[in-house]
């Protein structure tokens, strides 16, 4: 009847989660399932709500990426009721996202993903944290990521109002003028992450490019995948992460769509599994043809990796090398080895500051036409930014006094749910052999997981729903009868 390992909780993520692998006779994986457990009714919550009300309601779905949901949000209400906000307005809120996505991609280096490299993948569990990386660099560095990452969140909160609820945005603009105070410290501060974001790529490559057995674990076939990807560019088929054409590219690099967000449902369809929370979104001119890899696979990938894979380069100069860098050192457009999402993280960190730099330099930011008066009846709006963890869609229905009436969102994970299963399943059967399995074992399997830096706080969010509890029943030869899974109707 084989074995049953289960990782639970898994560890370092947002959210909650687990890991059920089943192995054969021969101490084999038959197979290994991520499963979400969690349930979340955004979707349903939104129902019956103002619609200037979704950008705080959003907000509340996670608090790691509040940041990214309340700019999404805005970008919908602004295609709601067709208003385009005034250039000042727009470069005030791509300057916060900016701010963010720095702060966000720190925390998951250090505090999340880094600790695998930095301490170790065999470590103890008990360093494989913040503590554990503190002591393998130092209290200075620490203390340099430390006050990083709390002067981003200060200026977060100065102009977003609040750092993990903002109420910066609004329909046709902003809520708040850039002052030639605010606009200086924000030029101090991102020219201080520009630095922070070379010193990051440079522990990177200290630590882990040159250091051949983790290069050989990136490089390795148990985090190696070939799907398509997909990412936010801009004219120049750049990595942007506020606004721009949504490309996808076929496992051999090659576009295989350029579209605008209000396209969307013209590309993307959802698949749905009776083990877990989390629906599998798919390129639907490719179908659904279950967790399979290639150019028939619909499967495809959105986040750091994936950004880098969709685009033609960066748009700030030093993100450029590293990206030129990047794609060298590892063999050539498209990288499909899981892991290097880390590094692909770094250099996005890189792009991230540059632009806050260049944002907040731009004397038109202190220009007092921040906002345009929505004057259009609403019917429907549909807002694209790309969030830390991927490509983020908010999509809203609304009646002519602007009350939602349906809403739809595809957070960053959810893209991502059907390759982060396969990469947990591929994990598993490359890791687990004959029965042989210890603690450093599990967590190169979370590792699979980890490198797409999850959120499922946002990804399950669909209601109502039941999560399957599965019965089965054997004779006395072990042979199994009949199997009754519960919350899908149905026994087999």
């Amino acid at each position: 009847m084989g074995q049953k390992i289960t990782i639970d909780p898994i560890t370092r993520l947002e959210g909650h989660g687990k890991i059920a692998i089943f192995l054969n006779d021969s101490g084999n994986v038959d197979r290994a399932y991520f499963q979400i457990p969690e349930l979340r009714g955004f979707e349903k919550f939104a129902e019956g709500r103002p619609a200037e009300d979704m950008p705080q309601i959003t907000s509340r779905i996670c608090g790691v990426c509040p940041t990214a949901h309340h700019m999404a949000s805005t970008k919908a209400l602004d295609d709601l009721y067709k208003i385009e906000p005034p250039a000042a307005a727009r470069k005030i809120r791509e300057l916060v996202y900016s701010t963010f996505m720095v702060e966000d991609h720190a925390l998951h280096f250090f505090f999340l993903g880094g600790p695998d490299f930095v301490v170790g993948p065999d470590a103890p569990k008990a360093s494989r944290n913040i503590l554990g990386v503190l002591q393998k660099v130092g209290t200075e560095t620490g203390l340099k990521v430390i006050g990083m990452r709390r002067q981003l969140r200060e200026l977060i909160t100065e102009m977003g109002g609040k750092v993990i609820h903002p109420v910066l945005g609004l329909p046709g603009g902003v809520s708040k003028k850039m002052t030639k105070e605010i606009q200086e410290r924000f030029v101090d501060v991102a020219n201080q992450a520009v630095e922070f974001a070379l010193f990051s790529l440079q522990l990177f490559e200290d630590v882990v490019l040159n250091n051949s057995a983790y290069v050989d674990i990136i490089t390795s076939p148990a985090y190696t995948h070939k799907t398509y990807y997909m990412g936010l560019v801009d004219a120049n088929n750049h990595v942007n992460f506020y606004d721009g054409w949504i490309r996808v590219v076929a496992p051999d690099g090659k576009e295989f769509a350029r579209f605008k967000v209000q396209e969307y449902l013209d590309w993307i369809a959802e698949h749905v599994e009776p083990w877990t929370y989390v629906k599998f979104p798919f390129l639907k001119k490719v179908g659904w043809n279950g967790f399979s890899e290639g150019k028939k696979s619909g499967i495809y990938s959105v986040a750091p990796l994936a950004r880098l894979n969709a685009a033609e380069g960066m748009a700030t100069p030093r993100a450029q090398e590293f990206y030129l860098k990047f794609f060298e050192t590892l063999g050539g457009k498209p990288v499909h080895f899981t892991l290097a999402n880390h590094w692909a993280r770094l250099i996005e960190l890189l792009y991230a500051a540059e632009r806050m730099a260049e944002l907040a330099n731009d004397p038109e930011i202190l220009s007092d036409n921040i906002r345009n008066v929505p004057t259009e009846t609403p019917t429907v709006g549909i807002g694209v930014v790309e969030a830390p963890r991927g490509t983020l869609f908010h999509h809203y229905q609304t009646d002519e006094q602007g009350v939602i009436q349906k809403a739809n969102l595809i957070v960053a994970t959810q893209n991502n749910a059907a390759r982060i299963a396969m990469s947990v399943d591929k994990a598993a059967r490359n890791l687990i052999k004959d029965g042989h399995y210890d603690d450093g074992i599990l967590n190169q399997i979370e590792m699979a997981f980890r490198a797409y830096d999850p959120c499922h706080a946002c990804a399950t969010h669909s209601f109502p729903g039941e999560m399957p509890v599965i019965y089965q029943f054997y004779n006395l030869k072990g042979e199994k009868l009949w199997e009754i899974v519960r919350g899908t109707n149905h026994g087999r």
